[in-house]
């Protein structure tokens, strides 16, 4: 299948995260298996969902065969909901107009995987002196959940590769570095009582407002302090909370308040340093006032998904092949996060490029450009020669 019909493919599969992406996996293994590439699946606990990673030899010269070294090509299957959302079309069925092509994940980022997908036929057929490799995660789209557990089973494998290509929407542009982002989920058990009665209770949801205020005033002194990195849109690390839900009736005393938050940190800002402020907080200031109203109050805190922040190295050979190949030379660093600094954890060299305005993800009426599709396809076909022996 070329491109455009390897997209509309995988368009067709709803992979919104709470589904389950298998159907869409083995497609992708089949099409691979018929080809004779080998591949292998990393499942979640439930067997619901799973990650490939896929390897395309070397064709030629002395390493011919090897599976070890080259490049990786990694995207994630998932893509956000639609609900609520009004679309001019179906979301899932691919609609060409204008020199675009409209569908949930068009940009972010089945076009990235159905262009990869294209390439394959010409991949095996290029005398390449190092191999490739496809690595398709589930997940990404809910804290980077599915990457992971792939990461660790390449660990595990002892597979060694070169660097990353995570093709993640970048107007097919060099992105260097992305923010980190973790997300928590926060649980505060107070008492219930009747409302009329209020002080026999500890109110869960005013103590949550305590931690919510905290936890904002903590956000805005790294606006007003930094530490600052210019070369990000949003120059500094910002904090939020973003659901909240708690309380029976309007006539009780809420026992239990629950409220997710989230910080995107700058590179060189541990995750550590910052959550341990809001746990200073937590430990010296609300728990005390709420142990004194009620002796068995506590809060839980749970860091249940999260990326690390990605800062490429501009002198690793990943960086200056993309660059090369792409001819863009300037410094780009974004404040969305990606699977990126998970390869880079591992000890990866990574970088973002690909088709796509981000600004067009996760909105109603998605789509990618032609032109974008096309160019990402020559940047491919460029990467896959840059292996070839010589």
């Amino acid at each position: 299948m070329n491109t455009r019909q390897w997209l509309e493919t995988l368009v067709g599969f709803d992979t919104t995260s709470r589904n389950s992406n298998l159907e869409l996996i083995a497609t992708l293994r089949d099409s691979l298996e018929q080809q004779g590439i080998k591949s292998w699946l990393a499942h979640n606990k439930e067997k619901t969902k799973a990650n490939l990673f896929a390897t395309l030899p070397a064709t030629a010269g002395a390493n011919a065969g090897t599976t070890e070294g080259g490049i990786v090509l990694s995207g994630h299957t998932d893509v956000v909901p639609v609900d609520g959302q009004k679309w001019d079309t179906d979301p899932f069925k691919l609609v060409e107009k204008d020199g675009a092509l409209f569908a949930r994940g068009s940009c972010d980022m089945k076009g990235f995987i159905a262009t990869a997908m294209a390439m394959v036929p010409e991949y095996i057929a290029m005398p390449r002196a190092k191999p490739l490799h496809l690595a398709f995660s589930y997940d990404e789209e809910i804290g980077c959940i599915g990457a992971p557990v792939m990461l660790e089973e390449i660990v595990k494998r002892g597979i060694k590769v070169d660097g990353c290509v995570v093709g993640e929407p970048t107007s097919m542009n060099v992105v260097v570095a992305h923010k980190g982002i973790n997300v928590f989920a926060c649980k505060v058990h107070g008492k219930s009582a009747h409302s009329s009665l209020t002080p026999q209770g500890c109110n869960a949801i005013e103590h949550a407002a305590r931690l919510i205020c905290a936890i904002r005033d903590f956000a805005d002194g790294y606006k007003a302090n930094g530490p600052y990195d210019q070369f990000f849109d949003v120059p500094f690390t910002t904090m939020t909370t973003n659901q909240i839900r708690g309380g029976i009736a309007v006539n009780t005393i809420p026992e239990l308040c629950e409220f997710t938050y989230e910080f995107r940190n700058l590179p060189g800002m541990t995750v550590a340093d910052i959550q341990a402020r809001i746990d200073a907080y937590v430990k010296d200031v609300l728990l005390p006032k709420m142990r004194a109203e009620f002796a068995d109050a506590r809060i839980e805190i749970d860091n249940f998904a999260g990326s690390p922040a990605l800062e490429a190295v501009e002198q690793a050979a990943i960086t200056e092949l993309v660059r090369a190949l792409t001819g863009d030379r300037e410094t780009r660093k974004v404040a969305y996060g990606t699977e990126a600094g998970l390869f880079q954890k591992i000890g990866i060299p990574t970088i973002v490029c690909g088709p796509g305005d981000i600004g067009n993800a996760h909105k109603p009426n998605e789509f990618v450009t032609l032109a974008q599709m096309e160019r990402c396809e020559q940047f491919l076909r460029k990467l896959g020669k840059s292996l070839e022996a010589v």
